[in-house]
């Protein structure tokens, strides 16, 4: 059954590749400064799941937005860096990715403490559906090209894996060689402490917007993780230890 996988997979990524040429590729790699860190092999799984990516999912352009195949390859390519160590099979249950020109703000029914509902329209630059899209503003998109800590598409693919159990708590269903207490001993003093320093108006290393659930701690942590992961660990340590022992990835290492 393996070899007939990996003949199948071999017989995909042979005709993906042929959908775009060498100079997307370049363009990707140029304007993506994040890949500099990956060697050859590390380079080449990545190109390999983005092109199964595509092949997978659906990128649908909305309000005029029109998509080139350097575009989709940027995103594909960010989309899969947090699965390099583990595989695509991690964003199995969803089929698409949803990409506005810039911001956008969804209508949602919003009841308060008081019992009174209204309507609430909020600017939004990515979100990610249970068992849905994701949906991404491909201006932030862009803005997540410069390495500096910001980055729309893994925040919101850290929010899939960590929606694969059903809940956005901020912790993803974990391997069988880690631990959830483990887990929640590094990450729920991180994320007191952040919240403390946010309050108290400090200077923080990494998104303040972080304070506003565990389980954007988690997604802002990881876009900490694979953007500047220096800051991250010097902070936290033991939040980086535990997103390194998930996502199999060392970028420190990669520096």
């Amino acid at each position: 059954m393996g070899r007939l996988t990996n003949w199948w997979r071999s017989r995909v990524l042979e005709r993906e590749r042929k959908r775009f040429s060498t100079q997307d590729w370049d363009l990707v790699r140029e304007r993506l400064p994040l890949l500099r860190r990956l060697n050859s092999a590390e380079s080449g799984r990545l190109e390999d799941l983005a092109l199964l990516f595509l092949r997978d999912k659906h990128l649908e352009p909305v309000q005029g937005l029109e998509l080139t195949d350097p575009m989709r390859l940027t995103i594909a390519v960010l989309a899969c860096m947090p699965i390099l160590r583990l595989g695509l099979d991690w964003y199995q249950g969803w089929y698409a990715v949803i990409l506005y020109p810039d911001e956008f703000a969804p209508e949602r029914e919003v009841m308060g403490e008081d019992g009174v509902v209204w309507v609430e329209q909020t600017a939004k630059s990515g979100e990610a559906w249970e068992q849905g899209p994701v949906i991404l503003s491909w201006a932030d998109v862009e803005d997540s090209l410069k390495s500096d800590g910001y980055n729309v598409v893994i925040h919101e693919l850290a929010h899939k894996l960590d929606l694969r159990d059903g809940v956005a708590n901020g912790c993803p269903p974990l391997h069988a060689e880690m631990s959830a207490p483990a887990w929640k001993a590094a990450f729920s003093p991180a994320y007191r402490d952040l919240c403390r320093r946010v309050e108290a108006g400090e200077e923080t290393s990494i998104d303040p917007y972080a304070t506003e659930s565990p389980a954007e701690f988690f997604a802002v942590a990881s876009e900490a993780f694979f953007e500047r992961p220096g800051p991250l660990v010097q902070a936290y340590p033991a939040v980086y230890a535990q997103l390194e022992a998930f996502y199999r990835q060392n970028p420190l290492g990669r520096s």
